[in-house]
């Protein structure tokens, strides 16, 4: 119960500090494209945990606390995360093109649904009170983002498969903690998969410009440095302690929480419909964490 309870601790920060970064990604977005800010951040993501882990890794060594990792699954996972959030991230920034912010949220966040689904379609079945949450936290979502008559478009089906992606990389990173990867390493090898792949794409799809790329630096160093390099790793750490559908929902609040900044730092209007929203989103994951058995056969090892 105690790892569950770090475990949740852990990725509820990742939530809030997600739930922020959409200010700066928001401001960032005014003044260059999107392959352009993700592959920048995102490989600053990895430049910043490059030291981290040589410090942890020195540390644990003298305390006598290292542990040998998998060297060949910890690379393999660390792609594989890296390529499904390439494509998660990508599908999300063109399909805003096409719709408007509030329906991208909404289904983007269907990703709740997605990983109880792809667990079944795994052979891990779902207690009938996950399915509750899961539902509870949907129609929250709905309240929170649709502004208008809900119809289905282009940037829609785009968004979609966003949410199916994002789905993927938290199932992902869950099978390779169970086979022993190393999940720091893992989340640095991920963010320079990610980063150079969009890389290319930004070269091949957009103009790049470094006066562009200076204006914005604040907005990309904050989401380089806290949204990939401490939040997705948080994110890997904290998922060795919870199953991923309780994972799911948990971090699913970063959509109340990026409204919430909105509301603090921008001064962006809450309505009541919105307030709602929150709460049911925060009372489905606040019921999912109620009494959860303990987790088999997991490695929970921070190495």
């Amino acid at each position: 119960m105690l790892n569950n309870l770090k475990g949740s601790i852990i990725l509820f920060i990742t939530a809030i500090i997600w739930g922020t970064s959409f200010v700066a990604q928001s401001e960032g977005m005014k003044l260059i494209e999107p392959f352009t800010y993700n592959s920048i951040r995102t490989l600053i993501g990895g430049l910043v945990l490059v030291p981290v882990i040589f410090v942890f890794k020195t540390f644990a060594k003298k305390t006598g606390d290292y542990q040998k990792v998998n060297v060949k699954i910890t690379l393999i996972g660390g792609v594989c995360c890296g390529l499904a959030l390439c494509i998660a991230s990508s599908f999300q920034q063109v399909g805003i093109v096409y719709t408007t912010a509030g329906k991208s949220g909404f289904i983007t966040a269907l990703y709740v649904i997605c990983v109880p689904v792809l667990e079944l379609i795994l052979g891990r079945r779902q207690g009938k009170k996950i399915w509750l949450c899961v539902i509870m936290a949907v129609i929250g979502f709905y309240l929170l983002c649709i502004k208008e008559d809900f119809s289905v478009n282009f940037g829609d089906l785009l968004t979609l498969i966003c949410a199916g992606f994002f789905a993927c990389h938290i199932i992902v990173i869950d099978r390779f903690l169970e086979r022993g990867a190393d999940g720091m390493v893992m989340a640095c090898i991920q963010f320079f998969t990610a980063g150079l792949v969009m890389m290319v794409c930004m070269f091949l799809f957009e103009t790049p410009r470094i006066d562009r790329i200076i204006d914005a630096n604040f907005t990309i160093l904050y989401a380089g440095v806290m949204s990939c390099g401490v939040a997705y790793t948080m994110q890997i750490i904290g998922q060795k302690y919870t199953a991923p559908t309780i994972a799911t929902l948990i971090m699913s609040l970063e959509s109340v929480f990026a409204v919430l900044s909105g509301w603090i730092i921008l001064g962006e209007q809450l309505s009541l419909k919105e307030f709602l929203g929150c709460c049911m989103v925060f009372a489905a994951v606040i019921i999912a964490q109620v009494s959860i058995p303990e987790r088999k056969n997991k490695n929970l090892s921070l190495e």
